[in-house]
């Protein structure tokens, strides 16, 4: 009986290990997994006769090596050449037509997949069982790292289906970002030894000698071809893929078909604009010819095979050198270390400053004067110091101190109560604060004054024409049109929207004062409970925590700006200078059609923006939430709904298409009307 039910757990174990890894679709929630295999541990200790080396509960072996083996590979493990433009794409193309012998009209079929930044590897499976995992090495000799792959839940220990006799795959390793980012928190938290980047990480795990130290890190692996296999699978690498994925084996979904030039260019733009937010991290795409056969009369060149190519994106990180380090001060006070650096290209721009966040992380990292960094940049994203780069260290390296005072005003730099920052207690009297303030108090989603740009805001401020907010609405045309690069018509045109924005909303007009932490929906929670500006100003710190989104930090920040005398000045100055706006009674919000749902909206809509529809919702007295919990009442599904509509559909909150949410917001404003 107790072999029986440990092949059961066993078995069920390893299903549900492949829904969960190879195919996205959990078929059992993770304490039932949990459940499942402490109960396979328990029998497998009280019968190790009947411990195979393919059970789940075999992951992490206690032996730690001394060194690794060498393995042959019996099937090199080539590099892939690169393109860097459209042009290198286009002759990869024309060089295959000409090999094969294809006229132009020809279609050749790629298939595409996206280029993971992580440790290639082998696998070696035999009758289904894996028996080998081992590095790229030099192509022809890698190192044996079995003990350390078998502890990464998406490698199957045994393949499912009717499995060649011998089968080597050939995947990446790789550290997932959110496992990236919890990993390094719990050894902040412990004091214990940072990761450097997602792939150093996984390439690092994967070459401990000692497995537990890889079990404890978050890896993953995708499969993307093959090397020795002792029967043909497939005709095509597409459908090469989709019989390992049968097998058991992790393929990730962004593989595709490509018919030609257009469409591989196609993929490697979507894919660009998409990267930000994958799950992991990629440094460019991969293309390679479908048909395997045409794979194999084109073979190989050098070290690389002539049938595929890799389409890399500008590089992210980059090696330079620190001339500087600068603090900056930013609206909020918050002192912040910036390096200013010999430019580097990076990212697809030249970088010459990268932010150190904090004085804390600039310590941790031991950035100096004179070292070399290497900067990183992703996206968007601002670019950052990464590491030093400690071997190129020279005796010039100067380390930096942290000054006490803020260097725009001169007033003392504080560090707040379990804060990592220093904040320049200079406020409005800071140059630097008043100029962060007043760009946020003008902001789109705040006050919205167009053509208050940057360029009017620094000379205001440096000629001491804007000491606060409220004077914004004291401005006169001789003022501003005496400013430089500002004609009659503009500074006109700036008037006007100064105008404009004197009617506004109560939670336009809290988000744009910029109280710490106040976000546009916590300022519209607040004006939602409160109704009016007076009742928020002199609500205590347990009334402001009643409100949903409120917690302690947000409620001491609220109760800290309206007990300061200066900002109560302001506010009672911008009402002197004909600011209004939109009040109303708690028994009005509470009257409300929409008062108490919270609603989420995903997918495209057709005849609103997202903005529009938002707006119009909390018209009404509705709470709109970015994401879909217990507590939503409705979910709005437009075209291209994702993982949210996927969620709702499981919580069993109700849906609505867009003909329906514009339904009933004209029933609603037809009801108000009335």
């Amino acid at each position: 009986m107790a072999q029986e039910r440990i092949r059961q757990l066993q078995n069920m174990l390893r299903r549900y290990s492949y829904a969960y890894h190879s195919l996205d679709a959990p078929l059992v929630p993770d304490a039932e997994y949990d459940q499942l295999y402490a109960e396979l541990q328990r029998l497998e200790t009280q019968h190790p006769e009947y411990i195979t080396q393919d059970s789940p509960t075999q992951r992490v072996g206690d032996a730690v090596l001394a060194d690794f083996a060498e393995v042959r590979h019996r099937v090199p493990m080539l590099s892939l050449a690169n393109a860097f433009e459209q042009q290198d794409v286009a002759d990869f193309e024309r060089k295959i037509r000409e090999l094969l012998g294809l006229s132009a009209q020809e279609v050749l079929g790629y298939s595409v997949e996206p280029k993971l930044d992580g440790l290639a590897i082998s696998l070696r499976f035999e009758a289904g069982l894996l028996v080998q995992a081992a590095t790229r090495g030099d192509g022809e000799v890698g190192e044996d790292v079995t003990h350390s792959v078998r502890t990464i839940p998406s490698v199957p220990l045994k393949l499912i289906g009717a499995v060649p006799e011998t089968l080597e795959v050939r995947g990446e390793v790789f550290m997932p970002r959110a496992g990236f980012l919890r990993y390094n928190e719990r050894m902040r938290e412990s004091n214990g030894k940072l990761l450097v980047n997602p792939r150093n990480a996984a390439a690092g795990s994967v070459r401990q000698l000692d497995p537990k130290l890889t079990a404890s890190r978050p890896l993953a692996f995708f499969a993307y071809g093959l090397g020795e296999c002792s029967s043909e699978l497939s005709d095509t690498h597409t459908g090469l893929l989709t019989k390992l994925k049968e097998f058991g084996l992790p393929v990730t979904a962004l593989a595709e078909r490509a018919e030609d030039v257009k469409g591989l260019l196609n993929y490697f733009e979507r894919i660009r604009l998409a990267r930000d937010t994958l799950e992991f991290d990629i440094d460019g795409v991969v293309y390679k010819l479908d048909r395997l056969d045409y794979q194999r009369r084109l073979g190989f060149v050098s070290r690389a095979p002539r049938f595929a190519i890799a389409h890399k994106y500008p590089a992210e990180e980059a090696l330079t050198r620190v001339i500087a380090i600068d603090v900056q001060i930013g609206r909020t006070g918050a002192a912040t270390p910036v390096a200013r650096l010999e430019p580097v290209f990076v990212g697809g721009v030249t970088v010459s400053n990268a932010t150190l966040h904090n004085f804390e992380e600039l310590a941790r990292k031991d950035v100096r004067l004179a070292d070399w960094v290497v900067v990183r940049r992703a996206g968007d994203v601002i670019p950052e110091v990464a590491r030093v780069v400690l071997e190129r260290r020279t005796n010039d390296s100067v380390a930096f101190v942290p000054p006490s005072a803020c260097p725009v005003c001169g007033s003392a730099l504080q560090k707040e109560l379990d804060q990592a920052v220093l904040r320049c207690s200079g406020g409005f009297r800071c140059a630097a604060q008043l100029k962060g303030a007043l760009r946020h108090f003008v902001s789109r989603r705040a006050m919205d004054i167009e053509g208050f740009g940057d360029e009017l805001i620094e000379q205001l401020v440096d000629r001491g024409l804007l000491r606060d907010p409220a004077q914004i609405y004291a401005l006169d045309l001789a003022t501003l049109a005496g400013l430089d690069r500002m004609a009659q018509k503009s500074a006109q045109n700036v008037l006007a929207a100064i105008e404009k924005s004197r009617d506004t909303k109560l939670e336009r007009l809290l988000f744009a004062l910029g109280i710490r932490d106040v976000g546009e929906a916590t300022a519209k929670a607040l004006v939602r409970h409160f109704g009016k500006l007076s009742m928020i100003q002199d609500a205590s710190i347990e009334a402001l925590q009643t409100v949903s989104d409120v917690g302690p930090v947000v409620a001491q920040r609220v109760r800290q700006f309206f007990v300061e005398p200066r900002n109560v000045a302001v506010i009672e100055q911008l009402q002197e200078n004909g600011v209004r706006w939109t009040e109303q009674d708690q028994a009005d919000a509470a009257s409300l059609p929409l008062a108490g749902w919270t609603i989420v909206l995903t997918g495209t809509l057709s005849t609103l923006t997202r903005d529009q529809a938002q707006m119009q919702l909390e018209a009404l007295g509705a709470k709109v939430s970015g994401s879909v919990s217990k507590n939503t009442r409705l979910l709005v599904a437009g075209e291209s709904a994702g993982s949210k509509l996927e969620k709702a559909q499981a919580l069993g909150v109700e849906i609505a298409d867009e003909a329906k949410l514009l339904a009933m917001l004209a029933h609603y404003a037809s009801t108000q009307a009335n």
